[in-house]
């Protein structure tokens, strides 16, 4: 994979904290943006530990009660099929760090349906969820506004890991993975999807990473990270300082 996109910019941050107020507070910037133009916010949420305390800068006030929550509908990018209940959920540290703290409409939040299903099943559910909620047909692929995405050590993104095949999906939106590394299933967005946004986010942390952006960023490696440039839209990376390290040419600090 050797495709830039032609929208990139890298913001690094000093420190982890920093760098979640801040990515909170371009969260809110979008999402006001959308909402003005366009009269709803489609946002796409990421797990992990990384997006946790983004997510609980959002909960609090003033930044809260700066994004009218009724405009808002809340997708996730990946989730581990496992029940909502379960502390491995990324739809429950979801709820638990952000969604049961604002004013968003029950409806307008879209989990992954894992109970009494298959994972495959899951996923064609959560398609047709996704296209329902866009107004979309088949064959239309939706425009998310903003898509939050982590990157893995081995260089995976969403639930897009190395070797699995949702890597050379085109035609669905949404997968089942089956991560073997792992020995557990995985549904996640595809390269359609995530390419089709406006809005593209890296959350990367921590010195573990390093060499991963830095691959990743050079535009001449095969991680699955390297598939996401989105086609008419932005892509932006967030990177602490640790991140941030292992690139040549670093950019300016913020």
């Amino acid at each position: 994979m050797t495709t830039r996109p032609a929208q990139t910019e890298t913001l690094v941050f000093p420190d982890a904290h920093t760098m979640a107020r801040e990515v909170a507070h371009w969260v809110t910037e979008r999402a006001r943006e959308a909402v003005r133009e366009r009269g709803t916010f489609y946002w796409a949420l990421s797990g992990g530990s990384t997006p946790r305390p983004v997510y609980s800068h959002l909960a609090e006030p003033p930044l809260r009660d700066t994004v009218d929550w009724s405009r808002v509908h809340v997708f996730f990018g990946d989730e581990r099929f496992v029940p909502p209940t379960s502390s491995e959920s990324n739809y429950g540290m979801a709820r638990e760090s952000l969604l049961s703290h604002i004013p968003v409409p029950e409806r307008s939040v879209y989990r992954v349906e894992t109970e009494s299903v298959t994972p495959e099943r899951a996923a064609e559910l959560y398609e047709e969820t996704l296209r329902r909620a866009f107004n979309v047909s088949a064959g239309v692929i939706p425009m998310f506004d903003v898509i939050l995405l982590g990157l893995g050590p081995d260089g995976h993104t969403a639930s897009l890991f190395p070797g699995s095949e949702g890597l050379s999906e085109r035609d669905k939106l949404i997968v089942a993975n089956y991560v073997e590394s792992m020995k557990t299933w995985r549904i996640s967005f595809t390269y359609p999807l995530i390419n089709a946004a406006r809005r593209v986010s890296f959350l990367v942390q921590g010195s573990d990473k390093a060499e991963r952006v830095s691959e990743v960023m050079s535009g001449k490696s095969d991680l699955p990270a390297s598939g996401i440039h989105p086609a008419d839209g932005k892509l932006l990376w967030f990177l602490d300082e640790r991140a941030a390290s292992g690139l040549n040419a670093r950019p300016k600090e913020v």
